[in-house]
């Protein structure tokens, strides 16, 4: 290996100190002395070559990692894994699952930041192990975490192990978060007060308003605080259930559903059908989030739904404007013959 003298740019004293470790790294590679596979140095080696602390060492190992450069194996050291810095970001996705409405916000963030970043992605399926070994297994691999939550356990722990500047958390907006962070988030409560109010012209002949909350959905708590907000504060006759059934389904009612594969809109529909009943006039349904088949299904569904775009856009746009935001991603109301 050459002498530290003629690797490093010139230039390189008047950079951050622990750049004076990534020029040096980098300058092995484009000079092959160093190649994929091969071990770097130990980190004693390096900072008595590099006249540099251990601290500042570790912060130049921890930029290369993050970077995707290098790679460390547990009680072996760091090894070359990539040979150009291509991209200046790399981020680590991790989503709850994969649906319609995670796609929008998937390549909303994809389109947003185009090429100025690696995109790796991971789900835990709201398993709460799985994302534990995620993020602790990832932590010095990329430069940014965007994450989605909805657990039943208290992921702040977690999250917390992200360093605030690397730390984007998206859909729910977590407690217990330390330091500056970045959030695009939805407030279920507000979301369905706003809509119903935004409703209250075409709920007038209704004359019991029913929300129906499954108790497996992790949202359930808000919706029904709004939903009971709503009510007592406009005098509104209302119920709720956890499903629909057929003994309790009365003309005059009007439902608002959010089931995890719209199976309460579908059983709605079918007892219409059943009693010859018109959806929009003997019985009224609003849905939560807007897809294709909404739009068209029994002439048109109502829908209270979330700009999941505009989600993965701001978090797109929090990483290359390298600011730090806190944004409330608003519901809109879509209004169609179902009401």
């Amino acid at each position: 290996m050459k002498e530290i003298s003629d690797s490093i740019p010139n230039n390189s004293t008047q950079r951050l100190k622990y750049m004076q470790l990534v020029d040096y790294v980098m300058a092995q590679i484009a000079q092959n002395e160093l190649a994929i596979n091969d071990r770097l140095p130990s980190l004693n080696q390096l900072t008595a070559e590099l006249r540099i602390s251990k601290e500042t060492a570790l912060k130049g190992l921890q930029y290369l990692s993050e970077k995707g450069i290098i790679e460390s194996e547990y009680r072996k050291g760091y090894y070359v894994k990539r040979l150009k810095l291509e991209q200046r970001y790399r981020v680590c996705l991790i989503l709850d699952k994969m649906n319609i409405l995670r796609d929008r916000v998937y390549q909303a963030f994809l389109e947003t930041i185009h090429d100025q970043a690696e995109v790796d992605v991971y789900f835990h399926h709201h398993n709460f192990k799985v994302f534990e070994k995620l993020v602790e297994e990832n932590l010095n691999g990329y430069t940014h975490f965007v994450v989605v939550t909805f657990f039943r356990e208290n992921p702040a722990p977690v999250l917390n192990k992200i360093p605030a500047h690397k730390r984007i958390v998206i859909d729910h907006n977590e407690h217990g978060l330390e330091g500056t962070y970045s959030c695009i988030y939805q407030d279920h409560k507000s979301d369905l007060v706003d809509s119903l109010t935004t409703l209250l012209p075409q709920l007038e002949k209704y004359k019991r308003l029913v929300l129906v909350a499954p108790l497996e959905a992790f949202h359930a708590q808000d919706l029904i605080a709004g939903f009971e907000a709503f009510s007592k504060e406009h005098k509104k006759n209302h119920k709720i259930i956890h499903q629909v059934q057929p003994d309790s389904f009365k003309k005059g009612d009007a439902y608002i559903t959010f089931s995890r594969y719209d199976q309460d809109d579908v059983d709605i529909i079918k007892l219409c059908r059943k009693k010859s009943w018109k959806l929009g006039q003997d019985v009224g349904l609003i849905s939560y989030n807007d897809t294709a088949v909404k739009e068209v299904l029994e002439e048109g569904i109502t829908v209270i739904s979330t700009d999941f775009r505009r989600m993965g856009e701001e978090a797109a746009n929090a990483i290359l404007n390298e600011a730090h935001v806190t944004l409330r991603d608003p519901a809109i109301v879509i209004i169609r013959k179902s009401l």
